[in-house]
């Protein structure tokens, strides 16, 4: 069987999805209804205590999994882990409600921009029933998949406020977040597509992210040289983009960082991996902390434009950092209507957030900011938003979408 593939004649036409294409895995979700009662009940049965409630445990069966998702509950954090046997995630899952969903990066980037009329292409390194029932028949996509076959990931949405009882105590919930876990032997290979050398060299914009979930040193690396080698063989001009995201093995992390790091023009994370890599918790509206970070992860992360996105603001700090001022824009626009909306949002809703005002205490930070850098920086403040029900799976992959389709469309119109 030859590898999937979906993708329009006019591709790369001036105003085909070629000139845009997003990578490098797409996902199925198991996007489980959050339900307390159900928690309580595995924690009774495997009679897990405060104590066992850790998030960096290894997680191979049912208890050790409600016992890392307790214990990223109880230190109000988010994250995504791998998990040793799908299974585990299977049998999980079925004891919840939960809505069946299209995940990744690169996938949830194009839906957004979808939604805001911007087309693109996705490379995939997996397909099944599922994706082509659920992924819009006007998106395209290239795919390295010979054969059906995908493998659900399991997402967890911790709610604003609740209470988790145990044996010995609660565990209490503040804040929503969202946790991930994985284990999906096609994102650990990411072969690449016979297409993709040529979607790339046609490509204005790229996208490179997933390689979080890879686990073998010898296979990151073969895949680093070809996405190199692509985005050297690009024949015309534009914006390489790599979104960090957490690493399953934290070893590959400096692989990676250090070898994509000079092929792109912006390398983008989320406040989470900025302190991760840091190895610190950084006070996201104190300006000296975070500009102490910023001139810390530039020493890991040298040459070019940084992105960093927050709940609270997303800035870019480099030489070209006022390129991109509408990017930033347009991306956390994206993901607060995603955080209020869920999958249903539409582009009235993100030009609606575009137009509110953000906290005064976001505008000071971003007005501050800007002159302790040490570098250009422009930063924009991000919108607060109070929903019942918000979602927060997704949030930095719509970023992403707002970013590119706002580039997109400003850098357009300037060569008009």
């Amino acid at each position: 069987m030859q590898p999937a593939k979906r993708i329009s004649t006019d591709a790369h036409s001036p105003s085909g999805p070629g000139r845009i294409v997003l990578g490098l895995g797409g996902t199925i979700d198991d996007e489980i209804v959050w339900d307390a009662q159900v928690l309580e009940g595995i924690a009774r049965e495997h009679g897990i205590r405060i104590a066992d409630c850790d998030p960096t445990l290894p997680i191979r069966d049912e208890r050790s999994l409600a016992c890392v998702i307790l214990g990223f509950a109880r230190e109000r954090r988010g994250g995504e882990r791998f998990v040793e046997s799908p299974d585990v995630i299977a049998r999980f899952a079925a004891r919840h409600d939960k809505t069946v969903t299209l995940g990744g990066t690169c996938v949830r980037a194009a839906l957004m921009m979808r939604t805001l009329g911007v087309r693109s292409t996705v490379h995939l390194v997996s397909i099944d029933v599922d994706f082509r029932r659920l992924y819009p028949k006007d998106c395209d996509y290239i795919s390295s998949a010979t054969s059906d076959g995908m493998h659900p990931h399991l997402i967890v949405q911790l709610p604003e406020h609740d209470r988790v009882a145990l044996v010995d105590g609660e565990i209490e919930i503040e804040g929503p977040n969202r946790l991930i876990f994985t284990n999906d032997p096609p994102h650990v290979q990411m072969a690449l597509s016979p297409d993709f050398a040529e979607a790339v060299r046609l490509a204005e914009w790229l996208l490179i992210s997933g390689f979080n979930v890879m686990t073998d040193a010898d296979v990151v690396k073969a895949r680093l040289a070809e996405v190199q080698a692509a985005i050297e063989a690009r024949t015309v001009p534009g914006v390489v983009m790599y979104e960090d995201a957490a690493f399953h093995d934290i070893r590959l992390h400096e692989i990676v960082r250090t070898r994509i790091a000079p092929a792109v023009d912006v390398y983008s994370m989320n406040e989470d991996e900025l302190q991760s890599h840091l190895g610190r918790s950084v006070d996201l509206l104190d300006v000296a902390s975070v500009a102490r970070a910023l001139r810390d992860i530039r020493v890991l992360v040298p040459g070019p434009t940084l992105i960093v996105h927050t709940r609270h603001w997303a800035l870019a700090y480099g030489e070209d950092a006022a390129r991109f001022t509408a990017a930033l824009r347009g991306g956390t626009s994206a993901a607060t209507a995603r955080y209020a909306h869920g999958d249903r949002v539409t582009a009235e809703q993100v030009a609606a957030i575009a137009e509110g005002e953000p906290p005064a205490a976001h505008s000071r930070f971003a007005e501050e900011i800007v002159s302790q850098t040490g570098e250009p920086a422009t930063c924009v403040p991000v919108r607060s938003i109070s929903v019942e029900r918000p979602t927060t799976i997704g949030l930095g992959d719509c970023f992403v979408g707002g970013f590119l389709a706002a580039l997109a469309a400003a850098e357009r119109i300037e060569a008009a």
